[in-house]
């Protein structure tokens, strides 16, 4: 019998369990895999430097995991941006610098009214309640590919909003409400805050790859997470839980528990009494987003002598978005690129060797015949994860939030929810992760009536 139980491992779950055990409060952590992190994950690279295959950045504004970052002794070093870098929109390929791809005039003119009407309009919704906007029913009733095409006058500007969407949210305009677009986009502070590097949201990587941030937060908690531990059912009552694991172990008393999970593998736990409807049906569409991340790694980053910082974005091409991930020390040279939404459903379908002959190709179309003869070639795909099943989050389908939403973060008798998901700021990111479980874990301090015992 502990205090609280926290089921997850990723981010939010270890955040809330480090506050509760700060707080005196014994809690176990049960995490379904072999390994804590969730959706940040570290490989490694030929010669056993770590490479990331899940989460990577952080950036400004990103308040909540740069303290955490600095509390937990751990260091940030930029990006790499030196050099021009590469744009192909609307049937037109550009090398430029700065932050503003070379194409024309009414292309620019298009993409920055609707970027400028989607930022005015996102400053509006309330981050914690987004559902209670006046607004939100007739944002919350259409897809954000409804939205693009009545504020977009170009293709160039209707390709560069849905390369937008892909890259955020791993999935397609037509996918997702509206409003939930709005609301991410107003939570980050802006678009720009989410897509641009320097000054944006991949601005920054973590020293040793961000799954460092996980490993030590569980070093810190010890013994209290517990591995191979997936949750297949838990019964609650107003007084407590008892959650059932796989595998024949022993179940789990506590007088409250976290789920730290995505709202999509929360759905997929059997709880005794059922959830009421509002939450069921919320899980129900609340999917997850997909994307294949693929790291391609070469002797020396190349494109770097060719005058190049290794970004690049097309809408045309199956690797949409691509960056140079190379370590800081300098070597060897690692471009990271990115199957998401419908792309990833169908490379997704291919055999692996017909997989990477298409990515090798992209990035041969992108750097020149030199990027496709790389050393080593990492790919993971996080919709194959049986506890991810996609990144980079979860999002809402449309009139989820208006009908639903208030289920998003309200607990359910001993029953609290946690996760990126759920956070008022950055969700989708780690900095949201972090929100989530302090906030998680507030909330049942708040509540909890046993006596806190210091260990």
């Amino acid at each position: 019998m502990v205090d609280v139980v926290i089921v997850g491992g990723g981010i939010a779950g270890l955040v809330a369990a480090r506050e509760l055990a700060r707080a005196g409060r014994e809690v176990t952590v049960l995490e379904a895999r072999d390994r804590v992190g969730g959706r940040l994950l570290n490989a490694e690279l030929p010669g056993g430097g770590p490479i990331e295959v899940g989460g990577q950045w952080v950036g400004p504004g990103q308040e909540q995991v740069l303290a955490l970052i600095k509390e937990l002794g751990l260091a940030t070093y930029p990006t790499y941006m030196d050099g021009r870098h590469l744009a192909e929109f609307g049937g037109r390929r550009s090398a430029y610098t700065g932050r503003i791809p070379r194409l024309s005039p009414l292309a620019l003119a298009d993409i920055a009214q609707a970027q400028l009407r989607l930022d005015r309009l996102a400053a509006k919704v309330p981050t914690s309640a987004p559902w209670e906007w006046d607004q939100a029913g007739r944002l919350d009733g259409q897809t954000f590919a409804t939205w693009i095409r009545r504020h977009t006058a170009t293709r160039a500007g209707r390709s560069f909003l849905t390369l937008i969407t892909q890259a955020v949210f791993a999935a397609e305009p037509e996918d997702l409400s509206a409003l939930w677009a709005c609301h991410y986009v107003g939570a980050a502070g802006g678009l720009d805050a989410l897509i641009e590097t320097s000054g944006g949201a991949q601005q920054d990587r973590i020293v040793g790859g961000s799954q460092r941030i996980a490993l030590s937060l569980a070093d810190e908690l010890g013994d209290r997470v517990v591995l191979d531990s997936p949750v297949t059912e838990i019964d609650w009552t107003d007084d407590g839980v008892r959650v059932e694991l796989g595998g024949g172990r022993e179940p789990v008393r506590a007088h409250r528990a976290i789920l730290a999970v995505p709202p999509p593998l929360a759905g997929r736990i059997r709880y005794t009494p059922g959830l009421p409807g509002d939450r069921d049906q919320l899980t129900q569409r609340m999917p997850m987003g997909r994307v294949i991340k693929l790291n391609v790694v070469y002797d020396e980053p190349f494109w770097r002598r060719d005058g190049l910082s290794g970004q690049a974005n097309s809408d045309r091409r199956a690797v949409g978005t691509v960056f140079d991930n190379t370590p800081p020390e300098g070597g060897p040279g690692v471009l990271v690129g990115f199957l998401e939404g419908r792309q990833a459903d169908v490379a997704s379908r291919l055999a692996p060797h017909e997989r990477r002959r298409q990515v090798l190709a992209d990035l041969v179309g992108y750097f020149g015949p030199a990027a496709g003869d790389p050393v080593a070639f990492i790919e993971h795909d996080w919709a194959a994860e049986e506890y991810s099943r996609g990144c980079y989050g979860a999002f809402t389908a449309p009139s989820t939030l208006t009908r639903f939403g208030p289920a998003l973060r309200a607990p359910i008798g001993p029953l609290h929810w946690a996760g990126t998901e759920t956070a008022t700021r950055w969700p989708g990111y780690i900095d949201g992760a972090v929100e989530s479980g302090r906030r998680a874990a507030a909330e049942v301090q708040a509540v909890l009536d046993v006596p806190a015992r210091r260990t």
